[in-house]
């Protein structure tokens, strides 16, 4: 008797439908056919296993197992749910009536009960896009694919249950969630705030610029300045998520099987911060079944590289091209795929490697040469592609002991909306340029536009700087966010200045 059932795979952030044929015939042996990896191969023993445990058989003939289409390979153990269905309807212990109306999808265990799978949501996407009545999946996984609207989404615990259903002896009860209400209640829900912060009021202020025009920044000092602890709260002044980029972010973290089983939808910006002995393809993304990195984990959010000069050089210098184009490309010679990764990079480091290099009390133990050196191991390309550069000193004992309350995180995060809300309005024909350090070059020259003596004051920058013509158009783009924070139409020379002196690293003896 042949059977198709159907499940899915997922390849970047989109789902294709799996066709799972099944067909038992006079003879013997197992067969599965269709481009599978040996975790799909090795089902066999899984399926039998479970259906034993749970009072089923293993049919003991000719057993042949096709997967469609044959040129696509299937990879992981999620495909059990979908054989072990066909496998039974097949041989008649349950009803093939219904089968082809749900996608069914599921990792076995050796006693029947269903393990998580990855990439649930942009399953649901692809089934409900498909006319699929519903969807059969691990309960661990049913919240974050029920968020899916006009698809029926049934989370079950063991395979007894999708027997159950077929053969009308019980009724699965669908999980509901309501999508607007689950993004609006978590919305804006951290754990740091601004106000824990004591001083660096000047930092606060380089980050509430980076925020609101949705820029680059690096913060070098000693150790115990407080860099790590600024930038864990800079998510906290970004604008909210849109329920667009929740789900977008969602699809991301869902593919590589972040979601825990009581998340539905991420409601808050991503903040990923990456030890420095990662490689390069588990920053950006890669292996042979492509999976997202941590550049595309921090899609709509903030990338946090601490210690920059101790990452390899070739792990940052695969960045640049994500930093410019905000998507990143991976190809396989089978395949193609694309992930997005529009994320604000924030690096710290330590002026030198004993970190003291510059303080007002310690002093630094370093050998003549060495701060350049350490500095030389990011590469110009690199830094030119951050636009804020912010030396951040040490916090006096009188500031530390100080009962005043610093300014909260709601507040600053009011006014980054504001100049977002400006920017939105300046870019409204075009739906993927949303922050001002997303504008290209013809952008900075049409919208960047400076009087006379801002001309005279950038030339001058320019020529005692050595600045590259990238980083003209950074100093643009810092000074127009600076300029809309202010409310002002046209960009002044104060804001120019201001943005001028956050190219610390371009100055001669940039840590003095």
């Amino acid at each position: 008797m042949l059977v198709k059932t159907f499940g899915s795979a997922v390849y970047g952030v989109e789902a294709s439908t799996i066709t799972v044929e099944v067909n038992i015939a006079s003879g013997t042996g197992y067969f599965i056919v269709g481009l599978p990896d040996n975790a799909v191969k090795e089902s066999y023993f899984r399926i039998d296993s479970a259906l034993k445990h749970c009072g089923y058989h293993m049919p003991r003939q000719r057993l042949v197992v096709n997967m469609a289409p044959a040129d696509i390979r299937k990879e992981g153990s999620a495909y059990d749910l979908t054989i072990a269905a066909g496998i039974l309807a097949a041989s008649s212990q349950i009803e093939a009536e219904n089968l082809d109306k749900y996608l069914i999808m599921g990792e076995l265990s050796l006693d029947g009960e269903l393990r998580p799978i990855k990439g649930a949501l942009p399953i649901a996407i692809q089934a409900r896009r498909e006319g699929y009545k519903g969807f059969i999946l691990p309960k661990q996984n049913a919240r974050e694919a029920a968020i899916v609207s006009d698809l029926d989404v049934y989370g079950i615990d063991n395979i007894k249950e999708v027997v159950d259903f077929f053969n009308n002896e019980s009724q699965l009860k669908p999980t509901v969630v309501n999508t607007r209400e689950e993004f609006y209640d978590s919305l804006c829900n951290y754990e740091t705030d601004f106000s824990d912060v004591k001083g660096q009021e000047n930092i606060k202020r380089a980050l509430e610029i980076a925020a609101a025009g949705g820029h680059n920044v690096i913060l070098i000092g000693p150790p115990g300045a407080g860099k790590t602890m600024l930038a864990r709260r800079l998510p906290s002044i970004l604008p909210p998520l849109t329920l667009h980029e929740s789900l977008e972010t969602t699809k991301i973290h869902s593919v590589a099987g972040k979601m825990a089983a009581a998340d539905a939808l991420v409601t808050v910006r991503p903040f990923r911060a990456p030890h420095h002995t990662i490689s390069d393809v588990a920053l950006v993304g890669g292996g042979g079944n492509p999976q997202p990195g941590e550049i595309s984990l921090a899609h709509n959010g903030v990338l946090f590289l601490d210690e920059l000069p101790e990452f390899k050089r070739t792990v940052l210098e695969v960045m640049r091209q994500p930093l410019e184009e905000r998507r990143i490309t991976i190809s396989r010679a089978r395949m193609t795929v694309e992930y997005p990764s529009s994320f604000m990079l924030i690096a710290s480091m330590n002026p030198c490697p004993c970190g003291y290099y510059n303080h007002p009390e310690k002093e630094c133990i370093c050998p003549p040469g060495t701060v350049q050196k350490y500095l030389s191991k990011i590469s110009g390309p690199l830094l030119d592609r951050i636009d804020l550069h912010v030396e951040v000193t040490p916090v006096n004992f009188s500031e530390l002991s100080s009962e005043r309350i610093s300014e909260k995180s709601d507040d600053i995060r009011e006014r980054v909306i504001k100049a977002r809300d400006i920017q939105i309005e300046r870019f409204g024909n075009k739906p993927d340029l949303h922050a001002n350090a997303q504008m290209s070059s013809k952008q900075v020259r049409d919208l960047c536009k400076i009087d006379a003596a801002g001309q005279t004051l950038l030339k001058k920058a320019m020529e005692k700087l050595g600045l590259s013509a990238r980083a003209y158009d950074r100093i643009l783009k810092v000074a127009r966010t600076i300029a809309d924070l202010a409310g002002s139409p046209d960009i002044q020379l104060a804001h120019l200045a201001e943005a001028i002196h956050f190219r610390s690293l371009d100055r001669e003896g940039w840590a003095g």
